[in-house]
């Protein structure tokens, strides 16, 4: 069992409140919830949820950084600069000058990406579409400098050609969990067990969720996994409103063969809380993220399903690479040795495959894009999904 650090006594009595919010929760719905509607609960109910309330998530980095996680816009300004690249051929290639960011987090990418296109003499504007209001604020405050350029939606739009980013968004969307048994296919839910707390409690799985599992993977009994049917709305929902450009989309996950493997007897579901990591979901409710991988094909079908095409799929140093990283760090001058290392080391980061480098993967979606995108030139494992 992961040594999880003790939460301090502020955090501790907010948990305790979104802990009593969900527990009323259950009740009402008979004494059970089925998990994306909990994982809804802790990480989305207002005022409470995990990213609807006001403790500090995302954190810059450093030696003892603060929040529970660090994404690869906080880790080094090259990923804005590098992705600004692809952003400027997708903009050039459907004639678009917006771009729509889902989960701006601190605001680190689309402060640098602004940045980058307009040294790149790219005037573009800037939405966002962000559910969590305290990130919502640091936005504004980060990016307050570009003035009305940059607006925030409270709604998706009902028509938008440009480009769509979204880094780490999949991942944080309600998924169900199932676990296969001698019987058939139960969903995973939960229930109250104790003084305030939560236990994992399994039912027959309803049809629709017993067909989308039994259509991806076969009968293992005793595996648990996930499904994220909402994601999969998403990006069937895009087609209806992205005339035209592409959604660039990164995360971790795997295509479906890798995904319900029959070794990956677990799933997975994973937890972030003051950057330890650890898979029970059920404590430290409202305090901490809550995670699951990504199936990059449903992903992708979905999207097909939806009226648009898959413009490329690959690994997030493939991309990067493509994308023209290593020109960028070119412009660091090895001389001067400690900044040189400060700006290779998070490169390394996002680059190593036993770091975010093949974990993470970039799948782009889009519509009216004739050309190929530069980011998938090379390395293309769009066949795979």
């Amino acid at each position: 069992m992961t040594n999880l650090p003790e939460l301090d006594p502020v955090s501790e009595a907010h948990s305790r409140r979104v802990a009593r919010y969900i527990a009323d929760e259950i009740r009402a719905a008979g004494g059970w919830l089925p998990f994306d509607r909990w994982m809804s609960l802790a990480l989305y109910a207002p005022g409470l949820g995990y990213y609807a309330a006001g403790s500090q998530k995302l954190a810059a980095g450093g030696a003892a950084p603060a929040g529970d996680f660090v994404t690869a816009p906080e880790l080094t300004p090259l990923f804005a600069r590098t992705l600004a690249r692809q952003v400027a051929q997708v903009l050039e290639a459907c004639g678009g000058t917006e771009i729509l960011e889902f989960g701006a987090g601190t605001g680190a990418l689309a402060e640098g990406l602004l940045a980058a296109l307009d040294e790149a003499g790219v005037r573009a504007s800037y939405r966002i579409v962000e559910v969590s209001a305290d990130l919502r604020e640091r936005q504004r405050r980060r990016l307050a400098a570009h003035g009305d350029r940059v607006r925030w939606l409270d709604a998706l739009p009902e028509s938008f050609t440009g480009c769509v980013v979204g880094n780490e968004v999949l991942d944080a969307m309600p998924v169900r969990l199932f676990r296969w048994a001698e019987t058939g296919l139960q969903e995973r839910g939960v229930a109250l067990a104790g003084e305030g707390g939560f236990a994992w409690e399994d039912r027959p799985a309803p049809p629709d969720l017993a067909d989308a599992v039994s259509a991806r993977m076969p009968a293992l009994p005793g595996y648990v996994s996930e499904i994220n049917l909402q994601a999969e709305a998403f990006m069937r929902g895009m087609g209806s409103w992205l005339k035209a450009g592409a959604a660039l989309l990164v995360d971790y996950g795997f295509v479906r063969g890798e995904y319900y493997h029959p070794q990956r007897v677990e799933g997975t579901l994973m937890c972030h809380l003051r950057h330890v990591a650890h898979a029970d979901p059920l404590i430290a409710v409202g305090v901490q993220d809550i995670t699951a991988h990504v199936d990059f094909t449903a992903m992708a079908e979905a999207a097909v399903d939806g009226g648009l095409d898959v413009l490329g799929y690959t690994s997030q140093a493939g991309f990067l690479m493509n994308a023209g990283l290593m020109d960028l760090l070119a412009g660091f001058d090895p001389a001067d040795a400690p900044a040189y290392a400060r700006a290779v080391a998070p490169v390394q980061k996002l680059l190593s495959p036993a770091e975010m480098g093949e974990l993470f993967k970039v799948l782009a979606v889009g519509r009216g894009i004739a050309q190929p995108l530069t980011g998938f030139s090379r390395g293309d494992r769009s066949h795979s999904l």
